[in-house]
């Protein structure tokens, strides 16, 4: 055994006094030496080794256990030598001695049959994966790490085992209440009919009762409307959302109509940052300064009526030069001025979508590298894992969420 630093002792059979025994004077000396990285970490290191033996002795005691509980059986089962397997772990990759037993019925937990990765080595994967790494990328990671060489199919299989955790996430029961709930969309290639197209992924962020965010599902779809919103609605009424107060949104196709149909009660607000960039886009680069400081006059008014005076003061300044600014800004002004209801502390929360925004473009960096996908599926795993990632920041309840609950439970206080 390299650098003659492990020794086992006990019986053949594995009695309780079986042990590893670490010479803890050598792994001193090692430990100051010039190559003890190698010698702890290395391709025949300590740690391979210990982790090696500790699954044998462990293997073995296992095989022991089974044949004392099958001792009473009329033929009596005996031991039958070993096989050998190829282990990967984040250790390294080793060869593990397997016991047997005469009638094959030994079926071990430790390293189960058929297992060749060790859990560790999974999560590794996958977190990588969730990172945005191809299968390539993750194949060399792992052999640069960790001295593994892990095929393609392998890794692939990895990935895979998320797949059931997605639906099963996804079909989850969900609160009653979301006091706010924000939709925005990213787009992503997706190999379809041997064709690469672009499919549009929709994201539910609520704001649960706690303040705290939490992603509700996705869905894709290359083709928006006030049917296909109706039915992602209905399938979160249906996981048990049964009242939403607030749906922020961008001002996607049909959505204000969907939202009529399945929440008749909830109020939308349509985000005042897309309406400025659409507003630009009728503007020449010339005007868009002067005319983003007028446009603030409006949204940051303190009263509803305040804000009606100044876009009629926009229009009497604008309309002869630019007239579809001021007209697209009535035509959805029921939808634009709902936050005036409320104070600042929920104005700040919904009248933007920039929670979601910051969402998507997290989901975006991890995906950038990412040419295509070959399904849906194959999206939705690593979109999943990336969400997984993100989800771990939010720990804390969004700000200002004390006073607006506080205002909630005033204005909605037969709903809440």
């Amino acid at each position: 055994m390299p650098h003659g630093m492990l020794m086992l002792t006990g019986s053949n059979t594995m009695s309780k006094n079986t042990k590893l025994i670490i010479d803890e004077e050598k792994i001193a000396e090692l430990a100051t030496s010039k190559d003890a990285q190698e010698a702890f970490f290395g391709k025949d290191g300590l740690l391979k080794q210990l982790v090696k033996n500790t699954l044998e002795i462990a293997l073995k005691a296992e095989l022991s256990h089974h044949l004392q509980e099958t001792a009473s059986s009329s033929e009596v089962n005996k031991r039958n030598g070993n096989t050998y397997k190829t282990i990967h772990s984040d250790s390294g990759s080793f060869e593990l001695e397997v016991p047997r037993d005469r009638e094959g019925e030994f079926e071990p937990q430790i390293v189960k049959k058929h297992q060749r990765r060790l859990a560790g080595l999974d999560q590794k994967i996958l977190a990588l994966y969730a990172r945005g790494l191809s299968t390539r990328d993750i194949q060399s990671e792992i052999k640069e790490i960790y001295g593994v060489e892990l095929s393609a199919t392998l890794v692939s299989q990895v990935t895979d085992s998320v797949i059931d955790e997605v639906k099963s996430w996804q079909s989850r029961a969900l609160d009653p209440i979301y006091p706010i709930v924000f939709l925005d969309a990213l787009v992503v290639k997706v190999k379809e009919n041997k064709q690469v197209i672009n499919k549009a992924v929709y994201l539910a962020l609520g704001i649960n009762l706690e303040g705290k965010k939490e992603v509700l599902g996705m869905w894709v779809s290359q083709n928006e409307g006030a049917k296909f919103w109706l039915s992602v609605l209905t399938e979160i009424k249906n996981r048990g959302v049964k009242d939403v107060f607030i749906f922020c949104t961008d001002g996607l196709t049909g959505f204000p109509d969907a939202i009529e149909a399945a929440y008749p009660k909830s109020k939308v607000q349509l985000c005042i940052v897309h309406m400025i960039r659409n507003s630009n886009k009728y503007v020449s680069w010339r005007d868009r300064k002067e005319l983003c400081a007028d446009l603030k006059g409006i949204y940051k008014a303190a009263t509803i009526d305040q804000a009606e005076v100044a876009l009629v003061e926009f229009g009497d300044k604008w309309d002869g030069k630019y007239p579809n600014v001021s007209k697209m800004w009535l035509r959805h002004w029921d939808n634009l001025t709902t936050y005036f209801a409320y104070p600042e502390d929920i104005r700040r929360v919904i009248y933007t979508t920039n929670a979601i925004e910051s969402l998507n473009m997290t989901v975006r960096k991890v995906l950038k590298n990412k040419r295509s996908f070959p399904s849906d599926m194959a999206m939705f795993k690593q979109i999943y894992l990336a969400l997984n990632n993100i989800a771990k920041k939010w720990s804390m309840p969004i700000r200002h969420w004390k006073e607006a609950m506080n205002q909630f439970a005033i204005q909605y206080e037969d709903r809440l």
